[in-house]
């Protein structure tokens, strides 16, 4: 798929990519569940009540019903409650919102027209839903809701902006000549959708970058298995991972392929014919330098080898290698998915 198409593309747009995978759109928010001001807790929030609560209202609440099956809304009692202060939360989850077909309009063919109104009705969305008071069973509550960072576009945008204009420690250089992001992080896709059928489980280089060339020319590419899932799970947390998870980091060779890849992978989820997992992977862009600082490992590494005579370093293999070696680079946790 070439870059205009990816240009046109509307935001509650699916898009197929390579090796049987779509892009869906959806909407994902955070929340956070405070007792109100009056309220004393006690006792674990009831899970199913909230939910129920926070179902009927976005059915109920808007001018179009907005659709959330409760397998899409995930909530989290906090533990520990008579320890807690007054204003703590009681519980934390996410909804997406995946049924946005009432937002396409057919008659509007202008993109920024469109982006607009999509990001105003999400503003409102947040809007609306900040704040409000659930009562469950007589105990009232507040409900704390935001777009997270890995689904704010314009938020990151704004922050690489920000980044390189006082930094200016970018890669790639535009034709004003200011340097400029490129690379972008995913993180939370299943290993196995990544891989080579019937050869392994494990994320494949090859299927990788045929995968992410649908958004341009690729420079530098590195993806492994993401085994931070594990390490950071709270001990308490009960969740069944059916698959390991896998992190991509990928280089562009052109800023306007990086834009395009990180927009449209932003605010939308994995999903594999065949399958009804939806995989709702994180992405972001790389402020840290991971190839970079790869690289400069690399030269570190070699610098400490012995001395050795000239014909022990001959090689035909070329200096720069396309792809380089997983390194610790670290980011936010992935999210878990079930089957």
């Amino acid at each position: 798929m070439g870059t205009k198409s990816l240009d046109s593309l509307r935001p509650t747009e699916t898009l197929e990519i390579e090796n049987g995978l779509t892009l869906v759109p959806r909407v994902m928010l955070n929340l956070t569940i405070f007792p109100s001001e009056t309220a004393s807790v006690t006792k674990p929030i009831d899970e199913w009540q909230l939910k129920r609560a926070l179902i009927d209202f976005l059915k109920t609440s808007f001018h179009v019903p907005i659709t959330v099956p409760e397998e899409d809304l995930h909530i989290k009692r906090f533990k520990d409650l008579k320890k807690r202060k007054r204003v703590d939360p009681v519980a934390g989850g996410t909804i997406f919102i995946r049924d946005l077909g009432f937002l396409n309009n057919k008659n509007e063919d202008d993109l920024e027209v469109l982006d607009k109104k999509f990001l105003d009705w999400k503003s409102s969305l947040v809007e609306k839903m900040d704040g409000i008071e659930l009562n469950l069973e007589g105990v009232k509550f507040r409900l704390g809701v935001a777009i997270p960072a890995t689904d704010d576009f314009q938020g990151m945008k704004k922050d690489w902006e920000d980044f390189y204009a006082f930094g200016n420690r970018g890669y790639s250089r535009g034709g004003s000549g200011r340097q400029q992001p490129d690379t972008i992080v995913l993180r939370g896709a299943p290993s196995r959708w990544f891989a080579e059928p019937r050869v392994s489980s494990k994320p494949s280089m090859l299927v990788t970058h045929t995968i992410f060339s649908t958004f341009g020319k690729i420079r530098n590419l590195n993806v492994a298995e993401d085994n931070d899932l594990g390490d950071k799970a709270d001990e308490d947390d009960g969740d069944i991972v059916s698959g390991l998870h896998c992190k991509i980091v990928v280089q562009f060779e052109r800023y306007r392929d990086f834009y395009n890849a990180l927009k449209v992978l932003c605010g939308r989820s994995l999903q594999k014919q065949g399958s009804r997992l939806k995989a709702d992977y994180e992405v972001s862009w790389d402020k840290d330098g991971f190839f970079r600082n790869t690289r400069s490992h690399a030269q570190e590494r070699s610098s400490r080898m012995p001395e050795m005579g000239a014909d022990s370093y001959k090689s035909g293999a070329p200096r720069r290698q396309p792809y380089f070696p997983h390194s610790g680079y670290d980011n936010s946790r992935p999210k878990r998915f079930k089957e």
